[in-house]
């Protein structure tokens, strides 16, 4: 029923697979084979589907490419918690370009979790991407000083305990996901049935949710417990990971997001030097859904 319903709503989108890094990533490709390559980087608890208004506008010139990361969807689901850590993500990601599309230049967009193995893909193979666009995700050294020492954002990040906790997935899938729907959906966003069909789906393939929740469980990204000091443990992160990207980077920032608050802008230019900020005063965390007109005009302009 799924695979009508986006045929019916989206016929020029191609539905493909990958074999890249020993796993199987499914993705949508749309637009000219020819054309310049954009790859589009979901995050928790979206797929491919979040890129949809992108897909059709940057397929008009570009060949935009959004897969599902590995845990997610219909890619595979590899067992083991240590392997959601960000650097298999990485791999994921230059296999399917270098070796998969046969690409050695594209531009790389990333939302959420998509985000933050956007930034140290770019920090590891910056002769690969041309441009990093960033909506609405944390740079790991900045989110790591937060973590340790800014109260704001250790209170707005807590959920993440919780997603850790084994109590994740039955709280979340139960009431047919409606906790997840929760979620996602906001009042700003069209959003109909065909598209809870859609996400639906989607949560419910085997290991699916396990596979998104298990990004949390292997990152070291986490918020003090009450009354736990993590101090020492960011700053040791700091020192031994600094993601430094040295290609031409916009962040758009939703200033209304729970989960990321803006402080995660503050010394932001110390590990990202050519950087262009674009603020959404009126967007969520989920403003690539709530404004795809203007999410997709502030990229055209940098691009």
């Amino acid at each position: 029923m799924t695979e009508e319903i986006l045929k019916r709503k989206f016929p020029e989108f191609k539905s493909e697979f990958a074999e890249v890094n020993n796993i199987r990533l499914h993705y949508i490709k749309t637009g000219p084979e020819d054309g310049k390559l954009i790859v589009f980087l979901h995050g928790f608890p979206q797929f491919w589907y979040m890129w949809r208004d992108q897909l059709l506008e940057f397929s008009k010139d570009y060949l935009a490419v959004a897969p599902d990361m590995r845990g997610y969807n219909t890619s595979s689901k590899p067992e083991g918690i240590e392997q959601y850590q960000p650097q298999h993500m990485v791999e994921d990601l230059r296999a399917l370009v270098e070796d998969h599309f046969g690409r050695k230049k594209f531009i790389l967009v990333g939302h959420d979790w998509g985000g933050v193995i956007a930034y140290p893909f770019a920090g590891r193979h910056p002769e690969l991407v041309e441009k990093l666009i960033i909506i609405n995700a944390p740079h790991p050294n900045v989110f790591s000083r937060l973590l340790s020492k800014n109260k704001d954002q250790q209170s707005s990040s807590q959920y993440v305990l919780f997603f850790r906790s084994k109590n994740a997935e039955g709280f979340l899938s139960a009431n047919d996901y409606q906790n997840l729907f929760n979620v996602v959906v906001t009042s700003e966003m069209e959003f109909d049935d065909d598209d809870r069909q859609i996400y639906r789906n989607a949560w419910s393939q085997p290991g699916a949710l396990t596979g998104g929740l298990n990004y949390y469980r292997a990152g070291g990204l986490r918020p003090p417990s009450q009354g736990e000091d993590i101090s020492e443990l960011a700053s040791e992160q700091m020192e031994a990971n600094r993601v430094m990207i040295e290609v031409p980077t916009l962040v758009i920032w939703a200033e209304k997001d729970t989960a990321l608050t803006v402080h995660n802008l503050e010394g932001l230019d110390e590990f990202v030097p050519d950087l262009t900020i674009k603020r959404v005063p009126e967007g969520s965390h989920w403003v690539v859904n709530e404004q795809p007109g203007k999410i997709n005009s502030l990229m055209r302009d940098f691009l």
